[in-house]
């Protein structure tokens, strides 16, 4: 019998994403990943400089390098990528399903949600703030969005190693399901009538859920729709002077705050 389009289109997407690598690079994030024990390591591309300022981490990273002349660093990277003479291919971190993470994962009762956030910078820049802040973990679509990458993980400066970023299928299926576990979620817009901290303190003591848009769109009709309610971050001037990272920060804090 012969298998449905759809069966067939979900093994290929399987077996893409089991194939699929991510080239890590720069002193900070090579070291931040060698050290990681839940990263797959797959290959390791230093110079003589690099190697010497790496050594605990490729002692910890148990995988032997590459020594290369810095004149032929030649890794499949951005040309113009800062790499600092580290390069490290590996596997994308798993860091398991969305209610093992949000549900009862490490970290406060607090996610943030990015509905078509590409730029790599912007994303890494999140993670930092979302480590720093204690949430439980970052998520997006797995299409139209930032993925990771060694730009993000540079961006990131670490965090990626340690804080949860997770790609869904469906980022309005994953807020439906973050509501079914209690969270209440508020979606970023500078033209909605309601505050920040206004939203915030209807919450109450649930969970939260901060959903930002990208710069420019904002918040996808459908992405709004499923909202508990929308509010604004309250400021002098007009809200783009803000831009997704930034509010990212600014949204976090806040709700850090209010939860005490």
């Amino acid at each position: 019998m012969k298998k449905p389009a759809w069966v067939i289109e979900k093994e290929r997407s399987k077996r893409a994403a089991a194939a699929e690598t991510v080239w890590l690079f720069g002193l900070h994030a090579v070291r931040d990943a060698l050290m990681n024990p839940a990263r797959e390591k797959l290959r390791l591309v230093l110079t003589k400089n690099a190697a010497d300022k790496l050594g605990e981490a490729i002692a910890a990273g148990g995988l032997e390098p590459e020594i290369v002349d810095p004149r032929k660093f030649s890794v499949p990277i951005d040309e113009g990528s800062v790499h600092q003479g580290a390069a490290l291919e590996a596997k994308p971190l798993d860091w398991g399903g969305l209610e093992d993470v949000c549900a009862a994962g490490a970290g406060k009762p607090l996610v943030v949600l990015l509905d078509r956030v590409t730029d790599p910078h912007n994303v890494g820049a999140v993670l930092r703030s979302a480590e720093v802040f204690g949430a439980r973990a970052v998520i997006a679509p797995r299409h139209h969005a930032a993925p990771e990458t060694g730009a993000l993980a540079k961006a990131a400066s670490g965090a990626l190693e340690r804080q949860p970023y997770l790609r869904v299928t469906n980022l309005s299926d994953a807020m439906v399901s973050l509501r079914e576990m209690g969270y209440w979620l508020i979606g970023l817009d500078g033209q909605a009538a309601e505050t920040l901290p206004a939203a915030l303190a209807a919450a109450g003591t649930r969970a939260v859920g901060l959903v930002m848009g990208a710069e420019g769109p904002g918040l996808r009709e459908k992405t709004r729709e499923t909202c508990d309610s929308l509010a604004r971050i309250p400021f002098s001037g007009e809200f783009g002077s803000l831009n997704v990272s930034n509010a990212a920060a600014v949204a976090l804090y806040a709700a850090t705050v209010h939860g005490g």
